[in-house]
This record gives structure tokens, sequence and C-alpha cells, in this order.
């Protein structure tokens, strides 16, 4: 027993741990700060996120302590329950903010099953690209993902939500290269985003996610109408400066010009109060995150845990870079939070749960750090 404790704390990585810890407390932060409004104290969310925050550790020691095999054993029921989840919210689910895309348990208990679909997506292309033989039946292999992403995202848009379906494509789209498949796989995937963009447009998008991508070009053209969010978004981080408004004393959160300031613009609340030294700060803990996953990539310590290890790497990059590209206006606002900062029950743990699985390869390596 006690070697094994030596052995988990030994090869847990801290400097992983530590990053992932500030980062989370970042987001508690800017929640406590953006409860101080001139309006009067409110600090619900900052409290709710708290008990997120304290229960998604335990979530993420748990998932270390597991066995990682133990979950691509059983990628396919994974995958399967992905599925029935999404099916689920679909029939039972409540509508927020124009999406189906919350179950609630009872009056004060909900989640949102996509967050942790995308987990179950990693973890079957995971298991799946490792077993298949891409290289010899690379069309069987091509088909059988894209059908598996295609019928996950769709469900997806069915809620409707635009931004989530692209996250998924995308991870579909970053395995190709290191699965195996040539190069013309790769733009045959993005021919696919493209489709899948324009049937959106015609069939499931709901007038404000149109008006989104819209003013996303232009959003000083309608500041005050669609594009409000972003001009204020792109206000805050400018007010922001070298060195910020300090904690509290941010206008735009505070006067509650910033609407969604909890979650799609927290990172507009960071620089508008901890300027670009606090932004800059952020964007350097997710590169120590980035850095020690793939320094485990490139080490090759785990043949089977090489894909969950890139594939987390890049989902938690595409997340952060969508959401900071969607505060600074260089993307449109389609709803993708910034991982381990942004206010949410479901996302954090959802991310938790994948550091958890990352730690779990890193520990049960054969190579030492």
């Amino acid at each position: 027993m006690f070697p094994r404790i030596k052995q988990f704390i030994t090869r847990f990585d801290w400097i992983l741990f530590f990053a992932v810890f500030l980062l989370v407390c970042f987001g508690l932060i800017e929640l406590y700060s953006i409860g101080l409004g001139r309006e009067g104290v409110d600090l619900g969310f900052f409290r709710r996120q708290l008990f997120f925050a304290l229960a998604g550790l335990g979530i993420m020691l748990i998932f270390s302590l597991l066995n990682y095999r133990l979950f691509f054993n059983y990628a396919g029921y994974i995958f399967l329950l992905a599925a029935i989840l999404l099916v689920a919210v679909l029939l039972f689910g409540q509508t927020i903010r124009g999406t189906r895309g919350w179950i609630y348990i009872g009056d004060f208990i909900r989640f949102q099953p996509v967050e942790f679909v995308k987990i179950a997506l990693l973890v079957f292309f995971s298991r799946y690209f490792y077993s298949a033989s891409v290289r010899r039946e690379p069309i069987k292999h091509f088909f059988i993902s894209g059908l598996s992403v295609l019928f996950l995202s769709g469900l997806v848009m069915l809620q409707p939500d635009f931004g989530s379906a692209v996250l998924l494509f995308l991870l579909w789209l970053v395995f190709i290269p290191v699965a195996g498949f040539k190069k013309i796989y790769f733009f045959l995937v993005v021919a696919m985003l493209l489709g899948v963009f324009a049937s959106g447009w015609l069939f499931f998008f709901q007038d404000y996610q149109k008006e989104r991508i819209l003013t996303f070009l232009n959003p000083e053209k309608q500041a005050m109408d669609q594009g409000y969010n972003i001009a204020q978004a792109i206000i805050a981080v400018g007010a922001g400066r070298l060195a910020g408004r300090g904690i509290g004393f941010g206008s735009q959160s505070q006067l509650k010009f910033l609407p969604e300031a909890q979650n799609d613009f927290i990172y507009a609340v960071v620089s508008e109060e901890l300027g670009l030294l606090g932004a800059g700060l952020l964007i350097f803990f997710f590169a120590v995150i980035f850095y020690r996953l793939f320094h485990y990539v490139r080490r090759g310590i785990s043949n089977d845990g090489l894909f969950s290890l890139y594939g987390l790497a890049v989902l938690i990059f595409l997340e952060m870079f969508i959401n900071i590209g969607m505060n600074i206006g260089l993307l449109p606002v389609i709803g993708i939070s910034l991982p381990f900062v942004s206010y949410g029950g479901s996302a954090l743990w959802a991310n938790m749960i994948m550091i958890g699985i990352a730690q779990s390869i890193i520990i049960r390596s054969k190579t030492t750090h």
C-alpha cells in the first residue's frame, strides 16, 4: 500500500496540478469581484463555483487514482452513454437562453451533458485510433470516425449549440494527422466543417445565433443591439491597460454593462481589472498546462495514453483560444467558456475529469518525469 502511495505522490505531476489550481483561483477571484456590483453585493456565483471547485478537486483526485485503461476498455459504452444523454436532453431538457442543453435533477441540481460528451468523444477517439489499422484501411476508419462525430454533433446542433458542435468536429480534425491519415483527409474534414456550418445556418441556427455571426465582422455597427456584447468586451479589455483597474473596480462588470461576465466574457473582466499583466499571467498558466501535456506526448510515455494526452491538450487549447478570441473580437460569440476559469459546474467538473485521466496516464507510465 505504502509503495503505491509513494509512487502516486512522486509521479503525480504537481506542476500541472498547480497550473490548473491557479486558473481555478483566477476564476474564483473574478467571480467574487463580479459579485461586488455597484447595485449591491451578490456572491451567488462565487459561492456555487467555490463548491464546484472543491468538489472538482476531489473528482480529479478520484480519476487520478483510477486506472485510465478502465475508460479505454469501455470506450464504446461511454460513447453510447454520451449519445443517450444528448437524446435525453432533447426530450427532457430545460431551455436556457434559447438552447435546450440542461437536464434538471430535482429543484436545485442541473448539468449540461454536452460538456461530458466532449470527454466521451475524446476517450472514444483515443481508443479507436490507437487500435485501428488506419494506414491499411484509411477510408473505412475515416468514415467510421466521421459518422460517430457527425452523429453526436448532429444531436448537439438540435439543441441548438453551435459552439459545442464545432468543438466536437475540431477534436476529430486534430486527431486526423496524428492517427496516420494522409493530408487529403484533413481537408475533407475542413470541407465537412463548412458543410456543418452551412446546414446549421439553413436549418438549426436561431435568429440570435445568426446575428452573433453577422455582427462579429463589425460589432461597432450594432453596438447597442446584437453586437453589444462584443463591443462591451472589447471596451473592458482595452480599459485595463497594463496593470488593470483593480479587483472590484472594473466598470464594465461592476455596472453590469458586460453581459455574461461570469461565463463567456470572464476574460474581459480579468483584462479590465488585472490588466495586460493579469491576462498574461492567466495565459501563462494555460501555457504551462500545454507544455506539461505535450512534454509527455513527445516522450511517448504511454502508447495507449498518447492520444488522450494529445487530445486533451488540444481541446483545452481550442476552448481557450475561441473564448479569448470572442472576448477581443477576433471570433464570433458561440458560447464557449474559458476552461477552469468561467462559471459553471458541468464544464469545470468535465475539465477536472480530463485532468484526472491525464494524471492517471502520467502516474502509470513507465517513464519518470
